[in-house]
Order: C-alpha cells, then sequence, then structure tokens
C-alpha cells in the first residue's frame, strides 16, 4: 500500500485543497472519491482506517478537505480559517469535487492508472456526490453514507424568525460542541442555494442517475433523520438501499483513538465492497 498524505491542488479561487490518495497494488483497480460532510474534514474520526479498509480488498482512495471547508494545509484537523468557512457554499463544493475528478483524469498515472472510478460522499458530501455524479460520465458508481437529501444544510428547519434575522445581519453562527466554537455562515449561501436552485436540486438529480448506487443510512441517525433519506430511495428504484442500527457517523467519533473500527462502521464497508464488486467490477 502507497499512502500519500496531505497533498495540494487548487480549489474554487485558487483556495487550496489539500487531499489524500492510498493505492492498491492491484493495477488499473476502481478509485473511491471520498467528499466529507458539513462540519467534516477528510480525516474526520481516522477515517484513515476506513482508506485503508479498501485499499486492503484492492482498490485506490482518494479523500479531501474542500477548499472553503475551515481547515488549512497547516492545520488539516482544525477549523483554523473560520473566513473560509463562512463563505462556503454547495456551488463550491461541486467545483472543489470537480477539480479533484479532472485532477485525478488529467494525471491518472500517478493515481494508480485507474479504469474505474466511484463517488463515495458522506452527509452534505453524499448530496455533493449526487449532483456530480448525475452530470458527470466519467462517474461509473456512486455510494453515500447517511447523505442528505436536500441542499439546505443546516438551515432546513429554522424558523421563520431566524431567517430573517439571518437575511438582515448577513451572518449567522451555530454552536460547534466538539470544538466550542461559534462557527459562522454568510448569507450568501442561501442566496447561493435561491440563485442555483435547479442545479442543487438533488430530487432531480437522483432521478436521472444511470451508474449503480448504493446508499447506506442508520435508523439512528439524529443529524439527517431516516424519515427524511428514505426519499432518496423513492426518487430513485434502482437505489440498492441499506439501513443500519446505527448513528450519523456510523459509531466513530472524533478523535477516533482505537486502532480498530466500530461495528457499523465495518458492516458499511462491507456492504460497499460487497457493492463494488457486483455491480461495478463486473460491469
Amino acid at each position: 500500500m502507497l499512502v500519500r498524505k496531505n497533498q495540494l491542488l487548487n480549489g474554487f479561487n485558487n483556495k487550496p485543497i489539500l487531499y489524500d490518495f492510498f493505492e492498491t497494488e492491484i493495477p488499473q483497480a476502481p478509485i473511491l472519491v471520498y467528499t466529507h460532510g458539513f462540519n467534516g474534514f477528510k480525516d474526520w474520526g481516522q477515517f484513515d482506517l476506513i482508506a485503508e479498509a479498501f485499499v486492503r480488498e484492492g482498490f485506490h482512495f482518494f479523500k479531501y478537505n474542500g477548499s472553503h471547508n475551515g481547515t488549512t494545509p497547516e492545520f488539516p484537523e482544525s477549523f483554523a480559517d473560520l473566513e473560509a468557512f463562512s463563505q462556503n457554499n454547495y456551488s463550491i463544493e461541486l467545483y472543489d469535487l470537480n477539480a479533484c475528478l479532472n485532477h485525478l483524469y488529467e494525471h491518472r498515472t500517478h493515481f494508480g492508472n485507474f479504469q474505474t472510478m466511484v463517488l463515495f460522499g458522506h452527509s452534505r458530501g453524499g448530496g455533493i456526490s449526487i449532483l456530480q455524479c448525475s452530470r458527470d460520465n466519467r462517474v461509473n458508481a456512486l455510494i453515500t453514507w447517511a447523505s442528505v437529501h436536500q441542499c439546505k444544510t443546516p438551515w432546513a428547519k429554522w424558523p421563520e424568525e431566524q431567517m430573517k434575522e439571518w437575511e438582515r445581519s448577513g451572518i449567522a453562527h451555530y454552536w460547534n460542541a466538539r470544538t466550542q466554537q461559534e462557527m459562522p455562515l454568510a448569507y450568501q449561501l442561501f442566496e447561493d442555494y435561491q440563485k442555483n436552485a435547479e442545479a442543487l436540486d438533488i430530487k432531480k438529480a437522483i432521478s436521472s442517475i444511470h451508474q449503480p448506487i448504493l446508499m447506506i443510512h442508520g435508523t439512528l441517525d439524529h443529524a439527517v433523520q431516516i424519515e427524511d433519506a428514505r426519499n432518496l430511495a423513492i426518487w430513485q428504484p434502482e437505489v440498492e438501499w441499506i439501513e443500519l442500527p446505527t448513528d450519523h457517523v456510523f459509531g466513530r467519533k472524533h478523535p477516533w483513538l482505537d486502532s480498530h473500527l466500530p461495528h457499523s462502521t465495518k458492516e458499511a464497508i462491507q456492504h460497499c465492497i460487497h457493492f463494488l464488486r457486483s455491480r461495478v467490477n463486473s460491469e
């Protein structure tokens, strides 16, 4: 296994995207491209262990920090750039994912000379992966864990008065209990959604996808409730839909100090491996 950590490429407005690449020894193996969720980053919950699990099964693995997710190359696991975080939006995240795919294809021989590409997203990153998959013929399959069903994180259930105050002040804050930070969100996040509502329509996007799709969701997920997430399987009946008795992060936390993954994460990985071998390698 060859591992390249914390490499750089240009993201939106030339802000850096930090990425990791895990290479299997199998020639021309498929590559998984992982997109983290809101308030996340590529190494959240010791995601290297997940990448290594896929590599041992014969897959390359690529994961990255979005250019505006609030981390920096110097502090890849901390929200050190709250200004960038406040200016993030779905359109920027789509730009960054596309930039990663362009980089992978332009330098394919440096990334295991992969022949098959699979998008893999968690939570909001699942929604971004759905949108990208629907418009990118380079993508051969899609996997999501705990995916959102609409591009309205985190304001989907905010009351009207809170939305009006957000518009009036131009900035909203929410409390990150893990980091003990007030996380700023500029109103441009909502304006970007309004301006690009059609392009950010996950229902429309998933309905049009022709590639194989695996979606795994926890029945104990309080961040993206299972009742909402089930809409994804309704909108695209060809989805391979799996529910597990677990939470939004499949039993992990950050930091994850154990050398072994929790049972729910390992179970999700096994479902992914079966899907990849039965639906992707054979197609």
